[in-house]
């Protein structure tokens, strides 16, 4: 007999058919607390950081670039490449942006350490290709950072 989870279970992603193991989190993979400082940054909060960030670097881009917001073109990159400017200088000596700081975050290795720079630079060039961004994992990893090898936790 074909059920709905047979025919719908492509729009809800992968998860709709495999359940969570009773007692695990977003991030118990990893040995991360289920709640509080150290857990897994949620998505809300990351969107949150990272609107904070691009609105940011729009207005970086129009007060000293000249840029016109709607502009199309090659002035159209400008804010991105101001947004990858922050991510890795903010998140390479800081471990956070300033966006990721007003609402709690921050940038760390698999490890539990600071993330080194080639890890940063991995994850901001995926991180401004937008799409791994997108899809995340059970642990609530974006591509960019599963590939990267971080992951964002609560302050």
């Amino acid at each position: 007999m074909v059920d709905r989870k047979d025919v719908a279970s492509w729009l809800e992603g992968p998860r709709a058919r495999a359940p969570r193991p009773a007692g695990a989190h977003p991030g118990s993979r990893l040995g991360l607390p289920a709640h509080g400082t150290g857990s897994v940054g949620r998505f809300g909060r990351r969107l949150v950081g990272a609107f904070i960030d691009w609105m940011l670097c729009q207005s970086i881009a129009v007060a000293f670039f000249g840029m016109h917001l709607g502009e199309g073109g090659p002035w159209s990159f400008v804010p991105l490449a101001i947004f990858a400017v922050e991510n890795v200088v903010l998140v390479s000596t800081l471990g956070f942006t300033i966006g990721h700081r007003v609402v709690g975050l921050q940038v760390r290795s698999l490890d539990g350490g600071a993330a080194r720079p080639v890890q940063v630079l991995v994850r901001t060039v995926l991180l401004c290709l937008f799409l791994p961004a997108m899809f995340w994992d059970t642990d609530g990893r974006g591509l960019h950072d599963r590939t990267a090898g971080t992951v964002i936790v609560r302050l």
